[in-house]
């Protein structure tokens, strides 16, 4: 025989998983210091500068 499920439990259990995982999220994206967004930021304007610097004039 199949469990008996409550649904009012099962759709609050994967609201909080959801959430959970949206929190991670949040924490990687908003939990860096001044410092990381900034290495971060010059990281990306030298990868940038090297595209543009190689790309060919038509």
């Amino acid at each position: 025989m199949t469990d008996i499920v409550n649904l009012r439990l099962a759709r609050k259990a994967k609201a909080r998983t959801t959430k959970e995982a949206d929190a991670a999220a949040n924490r990687a994206v908003f939990g860096r210091t001044k410092a990381e967004r900034d290495a971060t930021a010059r990281t990306q304007a030298a990868r940038d500068r090297t595209l543009d610097g190689a790309k060919r004039d038509t």
